[in-house]
């Protein structure tokens, strides 16, 4: 029987839900055979854009939320079946990340927490299929941040004889370095603020291309004051999310600059100088040796993202700048491997956290299982 595994991953930029099937050996080397995206429904992507910050009766609305994503993750999965024409049977287990709606490692008690929304019990009855899910607690646990969990499955994929570096952009940007060690945080916002902001401004779910970006020019004092937050010259171990980098934030930093009557693309100019100029600082205090950049998630598609990456990373060759597509990985595809990999690590009884990256006390067994 070969080991089939089905990842899932909806990630902080809600736009939609991607799902791999993937065959992966004991090497732990993995195969994608095929990628799948599901829409997330407008109404419950509002819903947990509402949920990343308190509200009345979050308790109910969170559990209703969270059984209309598992629905949601079972159309992946049947679509997945349908197109391999494999049963269910045939699949070890489904990898499933839920939606994070908080993300607060090590603060409050000194322990913290990170809430993934979603009902696996469910995703499990209604696939028949064994669900792995809750993959950060055991770390947080630990003493970890619970993030980023993607650079140990970039270590089985990407190792090479050269260091190599891996940014994944999604609503969040992070990166795993790997060379003779291996180092993996997240640099700060990627997608999540221009996202926000092209929406607030212009009705639209993103920025295409960065073309709107592109229209205006970076306000320095806004972009200064954004990259001034402490959560930018904090040393890794660290991880955060919409917890931080939300509307909030921004108009904190709008006002003290006196930026609020700006010209919006002018705005959103200075959102994607943030995102570059973060990610750039980052690669340049960790991995000043890196030639080569392999780069996933949707950010890969805004060209005047990458463009001014390019730019500010003068010491990357321009050939340097690669997607994970001539590693045999859709770009897209990458974050819902990383969670079929990790239900692999699961069933295999392997640790799948770095301690390196997370800051938790050991390597620990990620994930909780709910049997088909």
């Amino acid at each position: 029987m070969k080991n089939y595994y089905i990842g899932i991953m909806s990630g902080t930029s809600m736009d939609g839900i991607d799902a791999v099937l993937a065959e992966i050996p004991k090497s732990g080397k993995t195969k994608i055979l095929l990628h799948v995206e599901v829409p997330m429904d407008k109404n419950l992507q509002e819903t947990y854009f509402k949920l990343q910050a308190p509200s009345d009766n979050e308790l109910h609305i969170e559990a209703l939320a969270a059984n209309q994503l598992a629905h949601h993750y079972h159309l992946a999965v049947t679509e997945i079946l349908k197109k391999s024409k494999l049963e269910a049977s045939e699949i070890q287990a489904v990898g499933a990340h839920g939606q994070t709606i908080r993300h607060q490692p090590q603060l409050h008690d000194g322990i913290g927490y990170t809430k993934q929304s979603l009902n696996p019990a469910l995703l499990a009855e209604l696939s028949n299929i064994d669900v792995i899910a809750d993959f950060r607690s055991r770390d947080i646990a630990a003493g970890g941040q619970g993030a980023p969990l993607v650079p140990a499955f970039h270590a089985t994929q990407f190792s090479s004889d050269q260091p190599v570096a891996i940014l994944n952009i999604g609503g969040i940007a992070n990166l795993s370095l790997i060379s003779n060690k291996i180092i993996g945080f997240d640099c700060g916002p990627g997608n999540a603020l221009m996202d926000y902001w092209t929406n607030h401004s212009l009705g639209k779910a993103y920025d295409d291309g960065g073309q709107w970006a592109e229209q205006g020019q970076p306000i320095e004092k806004l972009v200064n004051s954004m990259l001034a937050d402490q959560y930018f010259a904090k040393r890794a171990p660290k991880s955060t999310g919409r917890d931080l980098f939300n509307p909030t934030w921004l108009k904190h930093h709008l006002e003290q600059t006196g930026s609020s009557k700006a010209n919006p693309q002018d705005v959103q100019a200075s959102l994607l100088m943030l995102t570059a100029q973060s990610i750039a600082q980052a690669l340049k205090e960790y991995a000043p040796e890196t030639k080569r950049l392999l780069i996933c998630g949707g950010g890969i598609k805004n060209t005047a993202l990458i463009n001014s990456l390019k730019r500010i990373c003068s010491w990357i060759p321009s050939a340097g700048f690669q997607s994970t597509a001539t590693e045999g990985i859709d770009p897209q595809a990458v974050e819902a491997a990383a969670f079929a990999w990790l239900a692999w690590a699961h069933k295999e009884k392997q640790p799948a956290n770095m301690p390196a990256v997370t800051g938790a006390r050991g390597l620990r067994p990620l994930g909780a299982c709910y049997p088909a």
